[in-house]
């Protein structure tokens, strides 16, 4: 099979095709010919040295894929040759097919194709991890989304909005704005031209948001302590600002009793992922169906062109996903 691998990995690496040896399902697992798949940042971490693939992962790219069963273990029960399946995966998407464990295969969505599918599973499961499982958001609190017009910002959105009735506001530039509004951000916050603890006050009456989901990690602690309601909860999923916060008013930190967490998806186990898979199925399938949650894609490119999806994402220039397909004649 062909599949994409990274050479001078660090400041300077290339992405390459290459060959590789087909891969074999073991009785729990399916062969799957991947149809597409899709860029995320950690891509871009992982080219660079910085985010190795979990031990005993491929180490190909690619985070989520959706495509067509080839082999079906002799244990599996649930999906068979044929079957259109999307999955969250460790690494091995940037490939012409993928190895997964069947408790990880989800049925794409009635009325998605399998391009839209490929854009799934990163950023809404991250999404419902993050808002249902870590911050338990109730219905009436306020969510802070950063980046919003990132792919799990717009996961988080949609689902803080139409599925737990939260009221979500955003951070984004200025052009990514009505993207966001659209949605379910009932108010929008230009990061570069406002500060925005001091709008989340004027926007919640001094009050704050009970939970913010950041993605720059030190440079927004302070802010976010600052935007951050009484007993909030601030989940933070990646490090965008760096690692090492230089000030942080921990005297306000507790006097709001806040709760820091760090979250993570990659590098969890089979049974949580697979814990999600199922909610996936379960909560979110069924509003992708109804139109309530959607796709939010910025363009769709050959996986050819898999450079350019990286430069795009390394800009942020992106709103929403960038999907690479590796078979157009199945799309």
């Amino acid at each position: 099979m062909r599949a994409i691998d990274i050479e001078d990995m660090g400041p300077n690496s290339r992405l390459v095709f290459v060959d590789r040896p087909d891969p074999a399902p073991a009785h729990d697992e399916l062969l799957v010919r991947v149809v597409a798949t899709a860029a995320n940042r950690a891509d871009l971490m992982q080219r660079a040295g910085h985010y190795p693939a979990p031990p005993g992962e491929s180490e190909i790219l690619g985070l989520e894929m959706a495509g067509e069963v080839v082999v079906a273990g002799e244990a599996c029960e649930r999906f068979a040759a044929g079957d259109a399946v999307c999955s969250l995966l460790a690494g091995g998407g940037f490939a012409e097919y993928v190895i997964i464990p069947e408790a990880l295969a989800m049925a794409v969505p009635a009325g998605l194709d399998l391009a839209q599918a490929a854009a799934l599973p990163e950023v809404f499961m991250t999404a419902w991890q993050t808002l249902v499982w870590q911050a338990q958001v109730q219905a009436g609190e306020t969510v802070l989304v950063h980046a919003g017009a990132s792919g799990v910002g717009t996961a988080a959105t949609q689902i803080a909005s139409a599925l737990l009735d939260a009221r979500v506001l955003v951070t984004a530039s200025a052009p990514k704005h009505e993207l966001c509004a659209s949605l379910g951000a009932s108010a929008t916050i230009d990061y570069r031209t406002a500060s925005f603890a001091e709008r989340v006050s004027d926007l919640t009456g001094a009050r704050g948001a009970n939970v913010i989901v950041d993605f720059m990690g030190a440079s927004y602690l302070d802010a976010n302590i600052r935007a951050a309601a009484l007993d909030g909860r601030i989940i933070t999923l990646a490090l965008m600002g760096g690692a090492t916060a230089e000030q942080a008013n921990l005297g306000l930190f507790f006097r709001k009793r806040l709760t820091l967490r760090a979250s993570t998806l990659r590098n969890r186990s089979l049974q949580h992922k697979a814990r999600l898979a199922r909610a996936f199925e379960e909560h979110l399938a069924p509003a992708f169906t109804d139109g309530r949650l959607r796709p939010v894609i910025d363009r769709t490119l050959p996986w050819s062109e898999v450079e350019q999806a990286h430069a795009l994402l390394a800009r942020n220039e992106t709103r929403g996903k960038v999907v690479l397909v590796v078979d157009p004649s199945a799309v």
